[in-house]
């Protein structure tokens, strides 16, 4: 058993005028299976490239261990080549029995090291990774986000082999995938970093507990502080005109003072004036102790939308659905039956490759939507109708066209600024952002410029695909109690085990 010790690790990116990091300080157990928690932009990626030792830092990172990263990176001509070649660079030390002992824990065949990479699906792409991962057991691993853009099927696999192994560290969004996995958790705060045991469940029921403890302390003390502020107003007002009346009197109105009575009233005043500094004193007591009680307080604000009313119930009518692209002899799938009624949110779920985008292409294609603007190459047989003059609101699985400034996408769009912006921040968006060209963000920002764009357009049908990649557990929790508040209609791709449990009235199985 060995430990990693963080001690005053303090980082900020070149020409940021903030810490990601600033005088961070815990302790991990290399036999954990750690679950990293925290928003998009919090330092989650930044945090495992410093145990990689990609940057400059302050302070102190202890390590008994070696670290490895996932994902590898692949450049565009490494795609030609096949995993065996590629783990020649990405871990040099294990041989291929070593790997294909994992890849048969991960249900795979092992000819899928043999084949071009750019060959295999997202999802061998992944498994094929983690074998040569795990393939080495003397190092302790950093896993970023391993489940983006994988079906159910592959993340059920990814999560039953990561709860079989230990030594590592998981950056995952994917409420399901912790809770099956962690036994720890390390949270990044707001303004804290925590280490805890137990999975993001446990460590969400105990936050809620200790918010909900904050929030009644803070209010107790709020209380406290106007009572004494009041009552030190009170006596300080009655100090103060008593002083004014220590010299000059008048004698036939009162006739029971005389010269002495000044030094009576100044005793007296004195005694108020001590009172008010003890309340100044408690004040202050009052105000230390309040201090922090709600820093790391996670507010899932509130979000809004403006869903439309279609004047018929029927939205979109698929029977007997079959597509195919043009450049192809084989159907997708074929004999595919499903309806999107008004107030229905319907989510089309299957395997990688098996058509389910490409099922809103078509509905965004019937529809004659402005938000959709690919080559129109899809093959459609059998019948699928779209209510006319719908208006859609679309949210896309890419995010490599956003470029530029957020106020040059409103403009592009014809969104209010303003309002764009305040569900950005909504979103936990800084404001740090604002000022930066998108092709600058994170992809979890990206998603959130899409979303926020969705969320405040006004339509009939919203059809998203996969929007809930790279975005934040919190902001996962926003817009689900959204889409539960205001129930618009909607059409959407999403593998989130938790949030398809939450919303879907209906899943289609392709």
């Amino acid at each position: 058993m060995a430990n990693i010790q963080v001690t005053n690790l303090t980082f900020s990116y070149d020409g940021s005028a903030d810490d990601v990091f600033k005088d961070a300080t815990f302790n991990i157990d290399t036999k954990w299976k750690l679950g990293l928690i925290g928003r998009n932009g919090k330092g989650k990626t930044t945090l495992l490239n410093l145990f990689m030792g990609r940057y400059e830092y302050r302070g102190n990172i202890v390590a008994g261990t070696r670290f490895d990263y996932f994902p590898y990176h692949v450049t565009e001509s490494e795609n030609e080549k096949n995993a065996a070649e590629l783990m020649e660079t990405w871990k040099p030390q294990v041989e291929d029995w070593q790997v294909m002992i994992q890849m048969n824990e991960l249900g795979m065949d092992s000819e899928c090291l043999y084949r071009p990479f750019k060959t295999l699906s997202f999802g061998e792409r992944t498994r094929v990774m983690l074998a040569v991962l795990f393939a080495d057991e003397n190092e302790f691993l950093l896993i970023d986000e391993p489940t983006n853009h994988l079906d159910s099927a592959a993340r059920d696999i990814v999560k039953a082999y990561l709860a079989s192994k230990k030594g590592f560290i998981l950056v995952s969004h994917d409420r399901d995938l912790l809770d099956g996995v962690c036994d720890h958790v390390l949270v990044l705060n707001r303004a804290s970093i925590e280490v805890q045991s137990g999975n993001f469940s446990t460590w969400w029921e105990n936050k809620e507990k200790q918010d909900a403890f904050s929030r009644s302390e803070n209010e107790k003390h709020q209380k406290e502080i106007g009572k004494l502020k009041a009552a030190a107003d009170r006596s300080s007002r009655w100090a103060d005109k008593n002083e004014n009346t220590k010299i000059g009197f008048d004698p036939i109105k009162e006739h029971e003072r005389n010269a002495s009575t000044r030094s009576y009233i100044g005793a007296k005043t004195k005694k108020m004036q001590s009172r008010v500094k003890s309340y100044e004193t408690r004040i202050e007591r009052e105000i230390e102790e309040k201090e922090g009680l709600l820093q790391d307080i996670e507010r899932v604000i509130d979000l809004k939308l403006t869903p439309l009313r279609y004047h018929k119930d029927l939205l979109v009518n698929a029977n007997d659905l079959s597509l195919r692209y043009a450049d192809s002899e084989d159907d997708l799938f074929t004999g595919l039956m499903f309806k999107v009624k008004q107030g229905e949110r319907i989510v089309l779920s299957g395997d990688n490759g098996c058509g389910k985008s490409s099922v809103l292409k078509a509905v965004l294609d019937r529809a004659k939507t402005a938000d959709y603007d690919e080559k129109k190459n899809l093959i459609v047989s059998g019948d699928l109708e779209v209510a006319s003059g719908l208006t859609i609101s679309y949210v896309s699985q890419d995010t490599s066209f956003l470029s530029g400034s957020l106020k040059n996408f409103c403009k592009e769009r014809n969104l209010d600024e303003s309002l764009f912006l305040a569900v950005l921040r909504q979103l936990d968006l800084s404001r740090e952002q604002f000022v930066k060209n998108m092709e600058d963000f994170s992809e979890g920002q990206k998603k959130k410029v899409l979303i926020a764009s969705s969320l405040i357009t006004p339509a009939h049908l919203y059809i998203w695909d996969e929007p809930l990649n790279y975005i934040d557990v919190f902001s996962r929790m926003q817009i689900e109690k959204l889409i539960l508040q205001y129930e618009p209609t909607m059409l959407l791709v999403e593998h989130d085990v938790r949030f398809q449990e939450k919303v879907a009235t209906d899943v289609v199985r392709i």
